[in-house]
């Protein structure tokens, strides 16, 4: 009796564990290396380097700094957090 209520335990977590595999695989696992390769790229960023904004905005890196950059975009000049900094523009 205990062997089949064992079994029958076993059997009801394995669509379970199916699920939670298949989103592993389709969503955290992708996500994951998408937000490494954008921390990479943030630690990469110099002077000279052109950026886009989440908004939107074109600028380049005047200054890098620990939590920010100093961009300039058209004569205007500004700091940017580096978590809103969206890719780097490659020339």
């Amino acid at each position: 009796m205990e062997q089949n209520s064992a079994m029958g335990i076993l059997t009801s977590l394995i669509p379970f564990v199916v699920i939670f595999a298949i989103f592993y695989f389709l969503f955290i696992r992708p996500q994951r290396n998408q937000q490494k390769k954008h921390k990479e790229m943030l630690a990469a960023l110099k002077v000279g380097d052109k950026v886009v904004s989440y908004g939107g905005i074109v600028c380049e890196i005047v200054r890098v700094e620990e939590k920010f950059f100093t961009v300039r975009s058209g004569e205007s000049v500004m700091q940017l957090a580096r978590e809103y900094v969206s890719y780097k523009v490659e020339q």
